[in-house]
């Protein structure tokens, strides 16, 4: 028994390293992002909060096996109802690094990069279920409007600080350049 216990946590494929976004990654992790969602990402009112906005790249993380992107977590700034938020997204994995955990841990370690900036609070438009494992919810997302059709129940935040939830409502923007 224990041999093959020992053969099951040998073949475990390992987490490739994270490391943060930076400027010479952003043409590699757009191609993975175009491959992993295609032509139709464009079409998602999450999308209109990215378009010309800034990427937080102290947020933003790639996992990099052999020095190319197989996964990546990005935060932008917006705001809700003027309130200041970061938003989460995308999230993408190459379908060969999937089920190991790589997803998680990008956020994971997206989100505490955004706690440590001082973000009171993170949104995304996602699964419930998946991002629900690192504390994501919509209890207190029914006030808050997205830019175009999304579902409602699909809009997920997470608070960062004490409170750092209440009193958002409204319409969720790009945060203007400061």
């Amino acid at each position: 028994m224990t041999s093959t216990v020992h053969k099951i946590a040998a073949a475990a494929p390992t987490l490739p390293p994270l490391t943060r976004e930076t400027p010479d990654l952003e043409a590699a992790v757009t191609a993975l992002i175009d491959r992993v969602f295609g032509p139709g990402r464009f079409a998602k009112s999450s999308e209109r909060l990215r378009e010309g906005n800034t990427l937080l790249a102290d947020c933003s993380f790639v996992a990099l096996r052999d020095g190319a992107p197989v996964g990546c977590c990005r935060m932008w700034p917006v705001t809700i109802g003027g309130e200041s938020v970061a938003f989460l997204g995308p999230l993408a994995v190459d379908p060969d690094e999937r089920s190991a955990g790589l997803g998680q841990a990008l956020v994971e370690r997206a989100v505490e990069a955004a706690r440590a900036a001082g973000w009171r609070a993170v949104l995304l438009v996602g699964d419930g279920p998946y991002f629900g494992r690192v504390g994501f919810s919509n209890a207190h997302t029914g006030k808050i409007v997205m830019p175009g059709p999304v579902d409602q129940r699909r809009v997920l935040l997470l608070p960062l600080t004490e409170r750092g939830d209440e009193g958002l409502q409204g319409l969720v923007a790009i945060a203007p350049r400061a």
